[in-house]
Formats: C-alpha cells, sequence, structure tokens
C-alpha cells in the first residue's frame, strides 16, 4: 500500500483531529499519545525508524490542535484510532501506544486481531487495582492544583483544552480500566505479537514505589500470555523514555513489525 503524506483536520463525530500521515510504501504505523499529550512526543522514534514505516499520527480530543468534544471517554479514544485509519484508507497497522495511550492499543489489538500487525505498549497497560477512594481524591486536587497554571500553558499547547475536572474523571476512568479484573482479560485476549518497553521510577502524581508496584502487574500477563514479553526495561522515568529511550522503543517496532508481516 503506498499514500502521499498529509496533513491536516479529520472530521470526526462532533469533533476534528489534527492527523500527520508520512505516507509510502512502509509498514504502517499508528502512534497513540499519552493521556494528555500530542503526536509531537514521538518525532525522534519516527526520526530513528525512517522510511522503512509509514507514520500516522494524531492529536487526541481537545490536545494540541484537535478539537474539542462533548465526549472525551475511553470508548471515544478506541473509536476515533478506527476512523484515523478508516480515513487514511489503511487495513492493517502496528498500533503503538504510550501510557494511557498504551491501554487505547491493547483494547484496539485484542478487538481487531486480523487488522494489528503487531502491539508495542510504552510504560502502559499494567494491569495493577491502584485506584480506590483516596486516590480518587488525590486526583481530584491535583488537577485542582494544576487548574491554576493551566490557562497560562494552553495557548503553548502544553496542555489538553479540557478541564481540570475532565482531566480528572479521564484519570479515574483509566483507574478503573486498568484494574486487574478488567485489563488482565484483555491483555490475555491479544493474539498478536506484543512488545512492552517499562520505565523506571516515577510518573507524575504517583509516590515512592508506587510506579513500579503498578509496573509489577506485568509479570502475570507476559506469564499467561506467550504473545506478550517485554523487550526493553529501560532507566528513565515515564516522562522522559520517549525522548531518552526512543531507540528501545524503536528497536520494539521493528520487532513486531517484521514478525507480522
Amino acid at each position: 500500500m503506498t499514500s502521499s503524506s498529509w496533513t491536516g483536520m479529520l472530521p470526526v463525530e462532533d469533533t476534528q483531529l489534527a492527523v500527520t500521515d508520512t505516507g509510502g510504501p512502509g509498514i504502517p504505523v499508528v502512534y497513540l499519545n499519552g493521556q494528555f499529550a500530542t503526536q509531537g512526543y514521538w518525532k525522534r522514534i519516527l526520526a530513528d525508524l525512517g522510511t522503512e514505516f509509514r507514520h500516522i499520527t494524531f492529536d487526541e480530543r481537545a490536545r494540541g490542535k484537535s478539537g474539542r468534544s462533548a465526549d472525551y471517554s475511553f470508548e471515544a479514544a478506541v473509536r476515533d484510532v478506527d476512523a484515523v485509519l478508516a480515513a487514511r484508507g489503511v487495513e492493517r497497522a502496528v498500533v503503538v501506544g504510550w501510557s494511557y495511550g498504551a491501554v487505547v492499543a491493547a483494547h484496539w489489538a485484542a478487538r481487531n486481531p486480523e487488522r494489528t500487525l503487531g502491539a508495542v505498549m510504552v510504560d502502559g497497560a499494567f494491569p495493577h487495582d491502584w485506584l480506590d477512594d483516596a486516590m480518587e481524591v488525590r486526583i481530584r486536587k491535583l488537577f485542582k492544583r494544576l487548574n491554576l497554571v493551566m490557562p497560562l500553558l494552553r495557548p503553548t499547547g502544553l496542555t489538553p483544552r479540557m478541564s481540570a475536572a475532565q482531566q480528572a474523571e479521564s484519570n479515574i476512568e483509566l483507574g478503573k480500566l486498568s484494574r486487574e479484573a478488567e485489563l488482565g482479560p484483555v491483555l490475555d485476549g491479544i493474539t498478536v505479537q506484543t512488545r512492552y518497553v517499562v520505565a523506571s521510577g516515577t510518573s507524575l502524581g504517583s509516590r515512592g514505589d508506587e510506579q513500579e508496584q503498578i509496573r509489577a502487574g506485568l509479570d502475570l500477563v507476559t506469564a499467561r500470555n506467550a504473545n506478550i514479553k517485554v523487550s526493553a526495561k529501560v532507566e528513565s522515568n515515564h516522562g522522559a523514555l520517549l525522548k531518552k529511550d526512543f531507540r528501545s522503543i524503536s528497536a520494539a517496532i521493528r520487532e513486531v513489525a517484521h514478525v507480522g508481516e
């Protein structure tokens, strides 16, 4: 499959998504961002992989250059993957997700095995019951504090055009979806080659070794599903690995892409 490069706004439901497709005859890869991140975070990986791949990136609803929506749910995020691939005429792709995007990638790969050439989860999609009532309170307090600086950062594109309450609810929904009883069966159902690149240390809002406890939930997954393996455990923390350890992520993408050909 060959397509010309394209950058533009794609109408989807009640909004528009900012999409970039490098085109070319390479293996299609669709990249799914962190919860409030933008497609620009992938630039080092795209440059490292080069023209062997056709890179499709996009900003989720109210992130980056994409428009606001009445629906910021997880299911909307999964639907947007379908909408972007359909609009770009891509039938099969490698799906790569970081953080929140890794959970989206896991669901999409489990639901669409015939369309998935392989999957790479970048420090996300760890089944662990980290959300309880106290954590919900912490999340809401965190985003309420962040709301003080968000209006100043929005013109730079560094924060989403969502309210603090909307961001908190999105994070709480992620916690519910990440529970062992919810995410475990999704990962067990993945039948394509899947690789994890796992960070070290903390992430925004975590304390002490909380993040490492969450990552430990992957051990049971890899023991149950032979399709899922850890490709690399890197030194960078959750927020830095796309910048500092992009070569490890590129290597995982190459591995699953060529297995899935």
